[in-house]
């Protein structure tokens, strides 16, 4: 199952850092020029900055052209992982001053690699684009949906949610990040979490999109342990770490 995706993941990694697909499996890090390419997994109205990203071996960076020169001797000879270690991630963030920019945090990303049965025997209501309408604006659903307003680069296709009573516990919801690619995200309410909740909706959320033939995806902090652990017990396994500049003042 991951080897499926992992070959979509690069061919979508390829559109959205305006490289080759075998750039991301070189043995040494690449330089891009930045660019809106059509199909990319959208987050930015305009070229980013900067974004970079690691399946694990060498980095790819794709940049405005007035960094290349300064990136071309940040990556020399460099293993790509260590790309985003604080000391390097300090460094590339002194640069970026300069220009108006800082890094922002970087994002442990997951693809599904095993079929996994939802455990749990809560109720739980489905939601399609109008019925999440509702919650827009909850601040219990940061994760699940986009907050507080749709966004329509990256619109919400579908969520779950489980009730105690009327109350919701929690909500799995995926946004459409690219075509077909799908990010899950998860919210549960405090006086649920602990429970496995947040395995059952998220697993049942990336079957449901496994079944509509369109790519599940999980992304996480580094140090968001027990999210990363909802996206292990769900079926999924890290495929990818990336990190952007942003404007410094967002």
């Amino acid at each position: 199952m991951f080897g499926d995706y992992y070959g979509k993941l690069l061919a979508q990694l390829a559109l959205d850092y305006n490289c080759a697909p075998e750039d991301l499996e070189g043995k040494e890090n690449v330089v891009t020029v930045s660019r809106l390419n059509e199909g990319r997994r959208s987050y930015t109205r305009e070229a980013p900055f900067l974004q970079m990203a690691t399946t694990g071996g060498n980095t790819v960076v794709m940049a405005d052209e007035r960094l290349h020169a300064f990136l071309g001797e940040f990556v020399k000879g460099v293993e790509g992982h260590r790309l985003f270690e604080l000391g390097k991630l300090s460094e590339l963030d002194a640069e970026l001053k300069k220009y108006g920019y800082r890094m922002a945090p970087t994002h442990h990303m997951f693809l599904p690699c095993r079929d996994v049965a939802p455990q749990g025997e809560w109720r739980v209501e489905w939601f399609d684009e109008n019925g999440i309408r509702p919650f827009y604006g909850d601040e219990r659903f940061p994760n699940a949906i986009s907050y507080p307003e749709p966004c329509p680069a990256r619109p919400d296709i579908l969520a779950v949610a489980a009730f105690d009573g009327g109350t919701v516990m929690g909500m799995a919801g995926c946004s459409e990040d690219a075509p077909h690619w799908q990010q899950i995200g998860i919210d549960v309410l405090p006086p649920y979490r602990s429970m496995g909740l947040g395995t059952c909706l998220v697993t049942m959320l990336k079957n449901r999109i496994i079944e509509m033939g369109d790519v599940p995806f999980y992304g996480t902090a580094a140090a968001n342990i027990r999210s990363q652990n909802i996206a292990l017990n769900s079926g999924f396994r890290p495929a990818w770490v990336e990190t952007e500049a942003h404007p410094v003042g967002e």
